[in-house]
């Protein structure tokens, strides 16, 4: 019989394993992370609702709308998926479209009285950026200001379920609400890890009763969400696929969602790009479009995507002047065939196709016909700059070249 082996064998030429330096620390690089929420996705997913407000051990949700989402009718469409499965849901619908610090107060009051333990919106950004900041108050106290910046919310908040009727604002998945502060006349952007919902339901039927002016610019301001976020100071590779994905998904079916407002093939592109720009915004941020947006839509109470669509392509030739080579993949992704040799041609190329999609589809070719008078800008200028945005802004900026790209803007 074979002998049984008892002892190991020796090696003789052990590998020598290599000695770790505690003295010397080892190099430090950046540290990548991306925050979403759940994402159910899909024409229909709207009846998902009650379901997925129980699994997350809810009762008695707030549902935060707007008068005009419940006169499309998507809350009475969603009623019945929530009472299918035993919830009781009051309703707010006092959201304006630019959500203001007064009506906060009043949102939070109907949580309070109704007794809620979630918040649940219906509607574009201004409904989801009031349910966040109700959600904020009711457990951290406060006025809503007090949270203006990043990382000031302290304690839990309620859960937040999002359902998104416009395509573009990205809110349902970000970590960060806006909301006008009426007393200075601007808007202040509040962000932390708190801030994402727990779950995002993007149902694209919801985006065929927009109105075509709509429909244009939450699109639009999708694609400013992703050009922002791909050149950001806070991009890496995470952000970048989602924002080129959403680049081409808004060139490519953007035209079409206009023209007939039930090609649901149209609608799916253009709210999987708003997705996908906004998963890429809520982690890279965005930049000097927004700051200066802003403070505009603040003061003069415009819709921000319009804001966006006519700021953007000055802001690509400040930024692009120093800062070109980013903004080749970008021109690429809406259809521009890319010289690498010239990147400032590139990106000159770039702004004039982003002013002629605008004008395609009805924004105006400046801020003086939106009402931005010359004596505004230097208000506009000061405050950008204190905006959360802009510090992720490829190029830095002082207040004379907030004024200049306003100016040039006019």
């Amino acid at each position: 019989m074979a002998r049984a082996i008892t002892e190991m064998p020796t090696r003789r030429n052990p590998v020598q394993q290599p000695q770790i330096e505690h003295e010397q620390p080892y190099p430090r690089r950046r540290t990548h992370k991306f925050l979403v929420p759940e994402v159910i996705f899909g024409v229909g997913s709207l009846a998902e609702v009650g379901n997925v407000l129980r699994r997350i051990g809810v009762t008695r949700p707030l549902l935060v709308t707007d008068p005009g989402v419940r006169a499309a009718g998507w809350v009475d469409r969603a009623i019945p998926h929530l009472e299918e499965r035993c919830l009781e849901v009051a309703i707010w619908d006092g959201v304006s479209s630019n959500p203001k610090d007064f009506e906060i107060v009043r949102g939070l009051e109907r949580f309070n009285e109704w007794g809620g333990d979630a918040l649940l919106a219906i509607g574009g950004g201004s409904c989801i950026d009031a349910a966040k900041a109700i959600a904020i108050l009711s457990t951290n106290g406060g006025t809503i200001l007090d949270y203006e910046g990043v990382d000031r919310i302290t304690r839990a908040i309620p859960p937040m379920v999002m359902v998104p009727s416009t395509g573009g604002t990205g809110a349902d998945v970000s970590q960060f609400c806006v909301i006008s502060d009426t007393s200075r006349r601007l808007k202040v952007t509040i962000g932390g890890r708190a801030l994402v919902p727990d779950v995002s339901i993007t149902d694209p039927y919801l985006l065929t009763t927009m109105s075509q002016e709509i429909s244009a610019y939450t699109a639009l301001d999708a694609l400013v969400h992703a050009i922002e976020a791909y050149v950001s100071n806070g991009a890496d590779f995470l952000s970048d696929v989602h924002a080129i994905a959403a680049m081409r998904g808004i060139s490519r079916h953007l035209l079409a969602s206009l023209e007939d407002p039930y090609d649901l093939g149209a609608k799916e592109g253009i709210a999987r790009a708003s997705l996908q720009a906004g998963l890429a915004f809520s982690n890279a941020l965005l930049g000097a479009t927004h700051a200066i947006s802003h403070q505009i839509g603040g003061f003069l109470d415009l819709h921000h995507g319009l804001l966006n669509a006519i700021l953007l392509p000055h802001v690509i030739r400040f930024n692009g002047a120093t800062h070109p080579f980013r903004y080749l993949d970008v021109a690429e992704a809406i259809g521009i065939v890319v010289d690498p040799s010239d990147p400032r041609c590139v990106v000159d190329l770039l702004a004039e196709r982003i002013q002629l999609m605008a004008a395609e589809v009805g924004v105006p070719s400046g801020l003086s016909a939106v009402g931005v008078r010359v004596e505004h800008i230097a208000r506009f200028a000061e405050n950008a700059l204190h905006d959360a945005y802009i510090t992720t802004n490829p190029r830095p900026l002082t207040a004379n070249d907030v004024r200049d790209i306003c100016i040039a803007a006019l």
